[in-house]
């Protein structure tokens, strides 16, 4: 992974770091700025700094120790994590123990830093985003969300665990309909992670604590804005849910994200969360204003390059629909797996097609897939037609 490279090419770095603490914030600063740089260039995802330990890298999804450096102490995470804090953020932090930071190296990248409490210490996880917003093509999301994020209202929403690049997906469809369409885009963000500039679209990006004070809050005022397309970056609660369907349901698309593993539980997630007398209501609501959902999770590539996205994509169309409206959607399974003319793919139709492809190694399919006997069957079926 050129990690040592990197390492050793830094070597005077890893002999300036103070043994305890640096006296202000400018030292800290530099020296955060330079594990970032190390980060950068060992194409790490994240970047972990935890007081008692040396840097820690996710490479390829994996936590890699920077061995070749000194354990960092208490104070000098402390030091790096005030250092590239604001006083409502640092007021945030003292409140909640927790608290999100944008952060920018110019002519390098953008980062996404939480800063948090652990036995006492502080502790600094920060995400790499680059400049360039990748492609849909780049990813390799399939056509069917383009196709989604082509229709003039209704919600869409991206699931996955968290670190599987929901966020970058959903940036590259925003960005595919900035380019394709004359629309007005809102993105609710925290904080804002890709910085997207106005090609065909008007694009205006609000950051939560700099722009806004919440999902919810902002949502309550985003329809006297005059949007076409409304981003959230993340459906934390009832009332962002709520926002969110009421938004697609006035005439609006929406993009959301949520923390679930697969389709069908992300529909069951959005009806479980409000209380029982309303879920009723809420099913009819999604019925005619679902779009779609997109799964999706991380699988090494066979060649060691890098990591890939495999998709479930579900489509709202009328038999989903009917099935969500007499909540049976425990039968969703049944016409994910057989409407493929449509655009839909199973979790493990997507594996075993990147397996068929050589894209992936079937041992690191099969050990991600949701039903690994389904799964197995699959790939044999795809071996028999070739």
């Amino acid at each position: 992974h050129n990690i040592w490279c990197a390492v050793i090419a830094d070597f005077t770095f890893r002999n300036s770091l103070s043994s305890n603490s640096y006296g202000d914030g400018k030292m800290a600063r530099v020296d955060f700025d330079k594990f970032l740089e190390i980060a950068v260039k060992c194409k790490a995802s994240d970047l972990h700094l935890k007081a008692e330990s040396p840097p820690l890298l996710r490479i390829q999804g994996e936590i890699v120790p920077l061995k070749q450096m000194p354990p960092l102490s208490a104070m000098q995470v402390k030091q790096m994590a005030l250092s590239i804090m604001d006083e409502k953020q640092y007021n945030k932090f003292t409140e909640t123990m927790g608290v999100d930071v944008g952060y920018e190296i110019p002519h390098l990248a953008r980062f996404r830093t939480h800063i948090f409490q652990q036995r006492e210490m502080m502790g600094i996880v920060t995400r790499i985003i680059p400049f360039t917003i990748p492609t849909i093509e780049d990813l390799g999301i399939p056509t069917v969300c383009t196709n989604l994020c082509s229709r003039p209202r209704g919600l869409i929403v991206i699931t996955g665990s968290a670190g599987c690049g929901k966020s970058t997906t959903q940036s590259a469809l925003i960005d595919y309909i900035n380019q394709k369409f004359s629309h007005h885009i809102i993105t609710i963000e925290d904080p804002i992670e890709f910085v997207h500039t106005c090609k065909e679209s008007l694009i205006n990006q609000r950051e939560l604590g700099r722009d806004t004070y919440s999902f919810s809050e902002a949502l309550k005022h985003v329809f006297r804005e005059d949007p076409d397309v409304i981003l959230i970056g993340e459906m934390r609660d009832l009332e962002t849910i709520s926002l969110a369907v009421t938004a697609a349901e006035t005439g609006h698309l929406v993009l959301g994200t949520l923390h679930t593993t697969d389709t069908i539980s992300t529909i069951d997630r959005i009806i479980d969360v409000f209380p029982p007398h309303q879920q009723q209501q809420v099913r009819m609501q999604l019925t005619v204003n679902l779009v779609g959902i997109s799964s999706q999770l991380l699988v090494k590539k066979a060649d060691g390059s890098g990591r890939i996205a495999a998709f479930e994509i579900l489509v709202a169309t009328p038999a989903v629909r009917s099935l969500i409206r007499e909540a049976k959607t425990y039968q969703i399974a049944s016409v994910l797996q057989t409407g493929k003319k449509q655009g839909m793919m199973s979790m493990d139709q997507s594996l075993a097609q990147l397996v068929h492809q050589h894209i992936v190694t079937y041992e690191d399919a099969l050990n991600v897939s949701i039903n690994p006997r389904e799964f197995k069957q699959l790939v044999g079926e795809l071996d028999i037609r070739r």
